[in-house]
């Protein structure tokens, strides 16, 4: 209980036992007549004079109970479960966002189509993330963590195994993409007592280990003739985050998983719904533009740099495991270059991660030697590794803290439309001017990044309260 509460002192124990006492209870009778009566008078053996008024103290006779943030083992083990299905959650979306990569040359190859059709993957995705994000706070408040997502994403990975028509699997990654939990992940930590600048770097560590591990497993399966197969690990991924969803969270409300805990705060009296107040704030928007080009240009490196390797690098269908590398470097920037952050300062690291990346890309761009190539695809996803825990952190240091939650869902699911957004307009460009568009492209989507993240911190203090 100590490291709980470290302001703990003798006199405040003493205080809150006295709440089990009679004399407490008789204190709430009437507080003014007591202090005066006190003086003169006891009751029942009990010496008034020993009440504490108004003048001595504020009073003390409720007590704030014990937060969920270690009270007792049993929280701290649901704290744990908790936490364990979120990665596993995060883990199948980074999964997810890595598995076009290596695929998208095999399926152009079983639908004969070009580069503008098969991106309509990305479109379909790009329409469920939308609704995903004008949906995610409102149901939050409403349902809670993710009551239908989970089941919906069994049925959309479930009917993309049988090869069926080319816009039955568009319909499939719409679906997937409506049910990816990130913005409600986010929440979720940003909601739980602790150590929120580890906890979301942990969070998104493991999105990159799913996104490492995908193009290993579908660079071997698509070499096999069986490309659609690989969505059976999706599936029974998909099926192993519902039932431990359905075991852990019970179908609860947030509020019921978590309750207030020391760093709660009341929300103030305003008018409008918390939505309208996310909405008036120019941080959010700001966060979740540069949120959507960042992670628009991740998942465009990570889907279309096979195809770029293999048409302009000479590399075979092993140049799947390039992808790999890339999120394997991602992964990594996000567990071991917390010490870095921390030297530059969050805000100060972002710049210089980027211009890393870009001089990397320009590499990429210019020298046409695969080894090349690949080794600075892996440090570029290295560079790019942190960006995202820093932006939910510095989201946490200036937006309001009663709408911070909220805040950061929106943001999530405005980020995860540029997943869908920019590979696709890479595809569309690919169709008529080739692959190689896609280095320029990145380049300036890491130039806008910068733009945009200048313009926030010129917009920007960090929040007082």
């Amino acid at each position: 209980m100590a490291s709980l509460h470290p302001n703990l002192s003798a006199e405040y124990l003493s205080r809150s036992l006295s709440v089990l006492t009679p004399t407490a209870s008789l204190g709430r009778e009437s507080r003014a007549s007591t202090a005066h009566r006190a003086l003169h008078e006891t009751s029942d053996g009990i010496e008034l004079s020993r009440l504490p008024t108004l003048q001595d103290r504020t009073p003390t006779t409720e007590l704030p109970a014990p937060s969920i943030s270690g009270s007792s083992s049993s929280s701290k083990k649901s704290l744990l479960l908790y936490r364990i299905t979120l990665y596993g959650i995060m883990f199948l979306e980074g999964w997810s966002d890595a598995t076009a990569g290596p695929l998208i040359p095999v399926i152009q190859r079983h639908y004969n189509i070009n580069f503008t059709v098969v991106s309509t993957l990305f479109v379909t995705a790009a329409i469920g993330f939308a609704l995903g994000a004008i949906v995610n706070v409102p149901l939050t408040d409403r349902y809670g963590l993710g009551k239908a997502s989970a089941a919906l994403q069994v049925l959309a990975y479930a009917t993309i195994p049988p090869a069926l028509p080319f816009p039955v699997m568009c319909a499939s990654y719409a679906l997937v993409g409506f049910t990816m939990a990130n913005a409600q992940c986010n929440v979720f930590v940003s909601s739980l007592p602790g150590n929120a600048s580890s906890a979301m770097g942990l969070l998104h560590g493991f999105y990159g280990i799913g996104a490492s591990c995908a193009p290993l497993v579908a660079t071997q399966v698509g070499q096999t003739g069986h490309w659609s197969y690989f969505y059976l690990a999706s599936l029974g991924l998909a099926l192993l985050n519902l039932a431990s969803s359905v075991y852990v969270f019970k179908l609860k409300r947030l509020e019921d998983l978590v309750p207030p805990h020391e760093n709660a705060e009341e929300a103030p009296l305003v008018q409008g719904s918390k939505y309208g107040a996310i909405l008036r704030q120019k941080q959010v928007h700001l966060l979740a533009a540069f949120t959507m080009v960042y992670v628009g240009a991740e998942v465009t490196i990570g889907g279309w740099i096979v195809t770029f390797l293999e048409q302009l690098r000479g590399g075979g269908p092993s140049a799947g495991y390039v992808s790999s590398g890339f999120f394997g470097g991602l992964t990594l920037g996000r567990f071991i270059l917390w010490p870095v952050n921390d030297l530059l300062g969050k805000r100060r690291a972002i710049y210089v991660y980027i211009v890393a990346a870009t001089g990397l890309e320009i590499i990429v761009w210019l020298v046409p030697n695969l080894i090349t190539n690949a080794v600075a695809v892996a440090i570029v996803g290295l560079a790019l590794g942190p960006l995202y825990p820093i932006v939910m952190n510095v989201a946490a240091e200036v937006l309001p803290k009663w709408i911070l939650a909220g805040s950061i869902g929106f943001v999530a699911s405005t980020g995860q439309v540029g997943s869908a957004l920019f590979p696709f307009l890479t595809g569309l460009l690919a169709t008529r001017q080739g692959v190689q568009v896609l280095q320029p492209l990145v380049i300036g989507l890491f130039g806008l990044m910068i733009v945009l993240w200048l313009i926030f911190m010129l917009n920007t203090r960090r929040r007082t309260d």
